[in-house]
């Protein structure tokens, strides 16, 4: 079963693309994501969705727009991160068979997402509503609904989350910074990883 990590890429480059995603993949992460505001990014997309294959669900983050989503599409990538709620850029995803994970941080804006099709919901950024608001959410949220934190997750935040209820977590600068070697990013993710595994899991659903 693969875990609930999705590895946030922002800042890097198409020429490493390939071995950073190697080294995420290879630490148990098999989710990638590349926002859009990496330098290159669909030819980074593209180039981790041919060399990893079905071996890992690579995508985008920061898509904005249904143009985005289906130059996403186009370049192999099948996830489509959004840091905020537009119903459109949902059903396009939809649509087009990618995931997606829109940017929630208000009932109001977690129900659009999901009555548009959303996969799951991206409760950012995490450490603006912090654990109390993210459970007091989750009470009104359907039953089964994927609710997953991301801004500020780390090894040392991480195990609080889970214990609270949290599906799963986006791992940004805490995983990868522009300019760090895959075997630098492969640690960060092991760590990750151990983290998320030794946390409990708070079985609120």
């Amino acid at each position: 079963m693969s875990l609930p990590l999705i590895a946030i890429l922002r800042g890097v480059t198409p020429d490493e693309a390939v071995a950073v995603g190697e080294a995420v993949l290879a630490a148990g992460i098999t989710t990638l994501e590349v926002p859009l505001n990496s330098p290159q990014p669909l030819n980074s997309i593209r180039r981790l969705s041919e060399a990893l294959g079905n071996r890992a669900l690579v995508g985008a983050g920061t898509v904005l727009t249904e143009r985005e989503v289906h130059e996403v599409h186009a370049a192999g990538g099948r996830l489509a991160v959004s840091p905020n709620c537009r119903p459109a850029v949902i059903a396009a995803a939809s649509r087009l068979g990618l995931q997606s994970w829109p940017g929630v941080l208000t009932p109001s804006e977690a129900f659009d997402a999901l009555d548009a099709g959303a996969t799951g919901l991206k409760l950012f950024p995490a450490v603006q509503m912090g654990i109390a608001g993210m459970q007091a959410m989750r009470a009104v949220l359907p039953t089964g609904t994927l609710l997953y934190a991301v801004g500020g997750i780390d090894t040392e935040t991480m195990p609080a989350w889970r214990a609270a209820g949290i599906d799963g977590a986006g791992l940004g600068s805490a995983l990868y910074r522009p300019g760090q070697t895959p075997e630098r990013v492969g640690e960060q993710a092991r760590a990750l990883v151990a983290a998320w595994k030794a946390a409990k899991s708070g079985g609120s659903r």
